[in-house]
């Protein structure tokens, strides 16, 4: 068992089988030692955790477990494309979008729930750059969706 899947154990986090995308896209693109993610959901099992907007569909709170989820998903991603999460040089950066009611401005509160994760699982490794943005809406009506940057080692 690699360093990080000992990790995730000690966690109580087991990744879920990655799906077939389910459009016209691929999970993830390499280009040198740079691993592109495309967004992911929170889902479970195939099923959205929650649906709708933070701020008046879901608490802050409720945003921070789905951003929580949303990393799981990326770092089964990960582990399908890689193989072996040691490969897992840091976290480069993160796009996360938060489908967000009228008004609500805290978009960062939510996001920490993914970062929180990520420093959790890499340590220093994974303090990475991120950018937090609201939007009117989300594909399947998701409450969050995230983007990362990796840098891999062969």
């Amino acid at each position: 068992m690699s360093n990080f899947e000992a990790r995730l154990s000690e966690l109580g986090i087991e990744l879920p089988p990655v799906g077939e995308p389910r459009f016209s896209y691929i999970p993830c693109n390499r280009t040198g030692n740079l691993l592109y993610l495309s967004g992911q959901d929170c889902r479970v099992d195939g099923i959205l955790m929650y649906e709708g907007k933070v701020g008046s569909d879901l608490t802050i709170e409720q945003g921070q477990e789905a951003a929580r989820q949303v990393i799981v998903n990326c770092l089964a991603v990960m582990k399908s494309y890689l193989g072996d999460l040691d490969r897992v040089v840091k976290i480069v950066k993160m796009l996360a979008f938060v489908n967000s009611a009228p008004g609500f401005a805290d978009q960062p509160y939510v996001i920490n729930g993914a970062s929180n994760l990520l420093i959790e699982v890499f340590g220093e490794n994974g303090r990475h750059a991120r950018s937090a943005i609201g939007t009117s809406e989300l594909p399947f009506h998701t409450p969050v969706e995230i983007e990362l940057i990796v840098e891999i080692k062969d």
